[in-house]
């Protein structure tokens, strides 16, 4: 047979296969029987492989892995990936739907409602309608790039199909296993010798996260898409109109979504759902609503970590009987004394629970509870174990005793204090209590502080067990010959660490502030700080009144900020910082009152070629900026990089003024 004829042959094979695929898994009407189906894709494969200079990267047979990989690489999502913010009452979600309608400014408005999948987020990138990179959320702005795991997933095509499919397009959704494939797996493992998986969600973890793509292709994985991140091509302006858009370039979506108004109905999908949870053949752990206008979730924007147009509105947790063995206290990185019940393990909600919050004394008082009583364990949004009530009536007295909360520090001996009106009791030993000191100098070395690179966890505790560190400013005096022979540790690591050491030293003040771990001072907070002071002699000396007229600090936070800086082993260990080299760069050309951008509130979209959005944004922020996450009538400025979208189009509606990544660098440069 000819080249060209076996070529074209290959192609009406996969062509065939697709359609197959997509009938399956997307339609969920499959056409044929799997035997035909397996027929098929063999004769293309022995094609493939008499002929393998015909075999496309698309292939269908390409779902059985690639090579191994040594380790993930690391990718920059363009767009952050957000996480969701959770109620747990039907009180909770009708306030979140009143907000989202007093912003649309009219009486009622649509809802995407979909189950929320136990699994984990990926963006998957097709470009010209060819799968080329899948990561994973990681941390929203740094995932692992796992592609060739990806394409091994069944119902997820390698080649988009239908008209109109964008030149550039992110998918974001959630990679999960079925039961059925999860039981079936577990049961070739137990027959294999080999240790099982807890639950489906793990098993999905695992699989995903496998260095041997042709592993993970045995695994029964499978996609479901929740939204888009960018696209350079035309959308819907509906989210559930954009899942029928998906479906149609064949991507799987959830049957159970549903496009809703009125809070009546919108209520009854959760319960819907929630009868339904046990029928599903994968894993859910709530309903998740969204805003369905386009515009409006623009309008809505996000706070630092989720969106304002959507949350997760999580089942009833899953509860258990078990015993308070113990009860422990822990020290937190600000001193919170926080007690600890130790439980008999007692599987709950897919997971064994040996552990659980008591949360502070006053949860201890209301609970009644001592040690040795039996308990009603909660997985509290099925993820944070919680002790919900105490069965009193199956208390022995002789088997129990009472819980005694400590007079002083559990850890250093230091005084304990509580604050008026606050909960939490806490140690006032600081970074000479051994547990805050880790917790402190851990902070400090984060990728947000000082992004010391080799300071990890691990390698604080050995530092502070060893004595050689007693607070941060002693890092800065370590050397080869004091680290070297620590374990993990060689000549190689240790002359690297203390490179990075020095590296460090030069930071921005808003850095330098949210390094020290003062409480309730967040970055966006030590950003406000240090845009406002400009100088830590000032903040050192800055009232608590004065402190509340910084932006986004009220009387509380205030109160952290003075006390902090009248601690005085605070201020020697501040001073030690920069005697030993801390320092940030200091604007002497700008006017004492004000910085060049104070005042002005940017909205950046797109993506841009010689720096990430988030370094743009910590520029902009630098010079005194507001960054905002939407467009308002109140924003000055609109940086448009490539795909801009929506806001784009909003910005030029309103007649804000728009400037490019050229234009943005000279404005940096200015």
């Amino acid at each position: 047979m000819p080249n060209q004829m076996i070529k074209q042959k290959i192609i009406e094979l996969s062509n065939i296969l697709g359609e197959y695929n997509y009938q399956y898994f997307v339609l969920d009407t499959p056409s044929v029987p799997d035997a035909e189906y397996d027929r098929i894709f063999n004769d293309l494969l022995q094609l493939e492989n008499a002929h393998p200079s015909l075999r496309s990267v698309n292939s269908p047979t390409q779902k059985v892995g690639g090579s191994v990989l040594g380790k993930f690489a690391q990718l920059i999502h363009k767009k952050p990936m957000l996480s969701l913010d959770n109620v747990f009452e039907t009180k909770a979600l009708k306030s979140f739907m009143d907000r989202a309608i007093d912003k649309a400014e009219c009486s009622s408005i649509a809802f995407c409602i979909e189950p929320k999948l136990d699994g984990l987020a990926a963006s998957i990138i097709y470009e010209n309608g060819i799968l080329i990179q899948a990561g994973t959320r990681g941390d929203g702005h740094t995932g692992e790039n796992i592609t060739e795991n990806v394409k091994t997933i069944k119902n997820l095509p390698l080649k988009l199909r239908g008209e109109n499919i964008p030149d550039y397009l992110e998918v974001r959704g959630e990679v999960f296993m079925n039961k059925t494939g999860f039981n079936q797996l577990n049961k070739k493992l137990l027959d294999a010798g080999e240790k099982t998986f807890v639950n489906p969600r793990n098993a999905a973890a695992g699989s995903l996260r496998l260095l041997d793509a042709k592993i993970t292709a045995k695994r029964p994985l499978r996609f479901y898409c929740y939204g888009v991140g960018i696209c350079d091509g035309q959308l819907e302006n509906s989210h559930f109109k954009r899942f029928e858009q998906l479906k149609q370039w064949g991507l799987p979506v959830s049957c159970e979504v549903k496009l809703l108004s009125g809070s009546e109905a919108c209520l009854d999908q959760y319960q819907t759902i929630e009868q339904k949870r046990a029928q599903l053949d994968y894993d859910i752990d709530g309903v998740v609503y969204k805003v369905d206008d386009i515009v409006l979730q623009e309008k809505l924007g996000y706070v630092s970590r989720a969106p304002r147009w959507a949350t997760a509105y999580k089942f009833r947790a899953e509860e258990a009987v078990t015993i308070v063995d113990n009860v422990v206290f822990q020290v937190g990185r600000t001193g919170a004394i926080t007690p600890v019940a130790k439980l008999k393990p007692v599987f709950v909600g897919g997971v064994t629970v040996s552990k659980a919050t008591l949360h502070n004394l006053d949860e201890i008082n209301r609970l009644g509870i001592l040690i040795g009583d039996s308990v009603v364990v909660r997985r509290a949004g099925d993820v944070i174990p919680q002790i919900a009530s105490v069965l009193v009536d199956k208390r022995h007295l002789n088997k129990t005793k009472q819980i005694i909360f400590p007079l002083k520090c559990p850890v250093c001996d230091s005084a304990l204090e509580r604050i008026e009106q606050e909960a939490t009791i806490r140690c006032l030993g600081g970074v000479f209590c051994l547990a805050q000191r880790k917790e402190a100098i851990k902070h400090f070395a984060s990728r947000k502080a000082l992004n010391i690179d080799g300071l990890g966890n691990k390698l604080v505790e050995l530092l502070v067990d060893h004595e050689l560190i007693k607070d941060p400013a002693q890092l800065f005096e370590l050397t080869v010959r004091q680290i070297v022979n620590l374990p993990g540790m060689g000549k190689v690591s240790a002359n690297n660490l203390i490179h990075s050491l020095q590296h460090s030293k030069r930071i921005t003040l808003a850095r330098f502030l949210y390094s020290l771990g003062i409480r309730e001072v967040g970055e966006a907070t030590a950003n406000n700080l240090a845009n406002y002071y400009k100088d830590i002699e000032k903040i050192k000396s800055a009232s608590v009144e004065d402190l509340q007229s910084v932006s986004d600090i009220g009387k509380i936070v205030a109160k952290h900020i003075y006390c902090f800086f009248n601690q005085e082993t605070n201020l020697a260990m501040i001073d030690h910082l920069i005697s030993l080299g801390i320092h940030w760069p200091v604007i002497n050309s700008i006017v004492e009152s004000e910085l060049p951008l104070s005042e002005k509130t940017f909205v950046i979209t797109g993506t841009f070629s010689g720096m990430t959005r988030n370094a743009i944004k910590d520029k902009l922020q630098r010079l005194g900026a507001k960054v905002a996450g939407s467009i308002s009538k109140k924003t000055d400025m609109l940086i448009a990089g490539e795909a801009a979208g929506s806001k784009l189009i909003k910005a030029q509606d309103l007649g804000i003024e728009i400037i490019d990544e050229q234009a943005l660098l000279k404005l940096l440069n200015k």
